[in-house]
Order: structure tokens, then sequence, then C-alpha cells
């Protein structure tokens, strides 16, 4: 076997060791099971739900997801809407929208603005369980009802990650963060049909935050907000919480029933909102699903590199002497990847076939957004969100300092 071949084998290997590595994270990508129809009888009265909006400054995104909680039906006790400082008509479309306003006042020193805001909207609900929403989350008809499916059969904190609705270009630049947020979580390794795990997981379990479920006992044995006051993350810390509690997180991925539209105001707010997402929740994946990921990051910008170099040999007749592996290889390398991205992708959500055929470009946006967020946390300390200072002081949580 020739040099060359050897080389192609070898590269092959680690390239699909990568891939399958992080297949294994993702394998069980799984949506909210359909509501359970009773087969007569007596049944035990609904839960109430109390519905909880932590909103700053999302006018434009609250009339649209109002809507949607109200069309879920009685089941739902009461939407309270926590007015988080917001310098736009929140609370006026809020209250237009059937919701309660309730203003969160100042945090307190030591406390997110989010955490607080959903801790004084928990305080002032009345319902048996309480479902936390994000102001850009929408549900569709009978979504609740796969909700509260979930929560009867696992209980604990149930979390969902929704369908992201990309819609103008630069939000497709958002593929890989999709992507890296559902692998980090290692929320979704497959496990076999009915396996009850006999052993406690060996990290604690994550969420996400713009959708969670849970009993209001449940959320007061784990500490509530007030156990994760000072995290950026507070859906990652409050999974945790639950776990130390001894309480089950199960997750899943919005489908059809859960949907949101991250980052509809332009490059900048995208550019600033994945900065602070990176720079706070690094930490929080677990160890092995970050070498996972890391892995297989790695082995796209190999196969980015690899095939331009190829694409400039071809064309240009340069470019040989520094291409390890044969045009072939990378060719088939960068095909194999791009249909492993669009296989996640078309999970994730509503992203144009140029993410995963180009992926080249949205894996350099997240070079880009991932460099600065390091810069930020090793030099500033802090980034900026909607308006306030997070700072990063302590490397995992951050406090709103501004």
């Amino acid at each position: 076997m020739t040099t060359a071949l050897l080389v192609d084998l070898a590269l092959a290997l680690l390239l699909l060791g990568a891939a399958a590595w992080v297949q294994r994270l993702v394998a069980d990508l799984r949506t909210l099971p359909r509501p359970d129809v009773p087969a007569g009888g007596a049944t035990s009265p609904a839960p109430t739900v109390s519905v909880v909006v932590p909103a700053r400054d999302e006018e434009l995104t609250l009339p649209t997801l109002l809507r949607s909680v109200v069309a879920q039906g009685p089941t739902v006790h009461e939407v309270l809407v926590v007015d988080d400082a917001s310098r736009d008509a929140t609370a006026a479309v809020a209250q237009a929208g059937r919701a309660r306003v309730v203003p969160a006042g100042t945090p307190p020193p030591g406390w997110t603005g989010k955490a607080w805001a959903c801790h004084v909207g928990a305080g002032a609900t009345t319902g048996d369980l309480l479902l936390f929403l994000d102001a850009d989350t929408v549900l569709e008809p009978d979504a609740l009802a796969g909700l509260l499916a979930a929560h009867a059969r696992h209980g604990g904190l149930v979390s969902v990650q929704p369908h992201h609705d990309v819609v103008r270009p630069y939000e497709q630049l958002s593929a890989y963060f999709n992507v890296v947020a559902l692998m980090a979580s290692a929320a979704f390794t497959r496990t076999s049909p009915g396996h009850t795990p006999t052993h406690a997981p060996t990290h604690a379990p994550m969420a996400f935050g713009p959708c969670l479920l849970t009993a209001r006992d449940d959320y007061d044995r784990a500490g509530g907000h007030e156990a994760v006051r000072a995290d950026i993350l507070d859906d990652a810390a409050l999974a945790a919480a639950y776990h130390r509690a001894g309480l089950p997180v199960w997750c899943a991925v919005g489908g059809d029933a859960v949907r949101m539209r991250s980052y509809p105001g332009g490059l900048g707010q995208l550019v600033a909102g994945w900065t602070k997402n990176i720079a706070s929740g690094a930490a929080d994946a677990a160890p092995s699903a970050t070498a996972a990921t890391v892995a297989w990051i790695s082995a796209h910008h190999a196969v980015a590199v690899g095939a331009l170099l190829s694409l400039l040999v071809a064309v240009v007749g340069r470019g040989s002497s520094v291409l390890v592996g044969s045009p072939a290889l990378w060719a088939a390398a960068y095909v194999a990847a791009a249909l492993q991205m669009r296989w996640m992708l078309r999970r994730a959500g509503s992203f144009r076939w140029w993410a995963w055929a180009l992926f080249p470009v949205p894996l350099l946006a997240f070079d880009v957004v991932f460099a600065r967020s390091l810069a930020l946390t090793a030099v500033r300390r802090s980034v900026s969100w909607r308006g306030r200072e997070v700072s990063l002081a302590d490397g995992r949580s951050g406090e709103e300092v501004a």
C-alpha cells in the first residue's frame, strides 16, 4: 500500500470517527409525545398551568406568543408577563394580549435580570404547573397538551429547544450555533427502548430556557430561580439544580409543536446573542460532549480547508505542496459532512439548503463569533446584552452590572 493511500485511510478514519462520535450525541432528537387519549371512565382533573414570560423590550414578539398561548385552551390558568425594565411598549402589548403584567423591578445584587424576572413571576402565580416561555417562542395547537403528556410521563423538569424559524439570509449564519447547542447538551444520546439507567449520570443534565415546564412543588424543591440567580445560562444551571435535588430532566426538540425566531433584529443582535451564550455556556457542557463537539468542529475545518485546496489544485494547478490527502478524499468528505449537517439542521430549524451545502460559510461565522466571545471573556470580562453589561468575572456565572 502506497504512502498516499495510507494517508487517505488515516484521514478517513479520523473524519469518520469524529462524525460517528458526535452522531451518537444527537441520535435521539425526540419531539414532544402526542397527548394521551383517555380510554374511558373516570379521569383525574387536569392540572392548571401558569405561564410566565420574562420580557425585556419584546413588544414585537409578544403578540404572536400570547395568541398562541390563549389558543391552548382552558388548561392555561393564567398568563403573566414580567416586564424587566423594558424601554418599549412591552407592558401595553402584554395587556392587550390578555396577559397580567408584573413589573420585575430592579434585580437585587447577585441576580441576573432574567432569573429575577422568572423568580418574581413564579411567586405571583397560583397554577399547579409553571410553564416558563421566552417571548420569541410560539406554541402550535396542542403543544401544551404534548408538554403535559411529557411531564406526566417523566416528571421533574421538561425542557424543549424550539424549532428555529430562519427567515432572513443573515439568520442562516446561526446554523452551527444551533447544532452545537444540541450536541453539547448531551440530552439526545439514544438509549435502548424501555431502558432505565441503574446509576446516576456522570454529569448534570442540560435544559433549554425558551420552554420549561415543571410542577410548582418540584420547582421549590430544586430551589427555583433563586438557586441560579447569578447564572447567565439559567437554563443549564436550573437543570443542574434539579439534578442535585434528585429530580429528572427530560429534553426534546420543538418539531412542529414549539417554534421560535431568534435574533430577528439584525446581524448585530445575532452576534451579541451568540457571543453571550458561548461566553457563559462553554463550562456547562459535559466533558465528553465537549470533546466530541470539538472533534467534529475540527473535522469540519479540515474538510473545508482540504476541499478548498483541492479546488485550487484542480482549477489553477497550485497548492498541491500543502495539500495533505487526495482531492477525491476531500470531495467525498465534503459531501458526507454536508449531508450530516443537512440531517441535523432539518431537525433544528428551517435552514435553507445553502446553510449545509455551503457549510464553510456558517462555519466561518461561528469562528468569528467564537473568537469574539473568547476575547471579551479573557480581556473585558463582560459581554453586552439588551442594554446591560453582564459580568463574566468568575468564568461560569454572571451578574448584570449595568
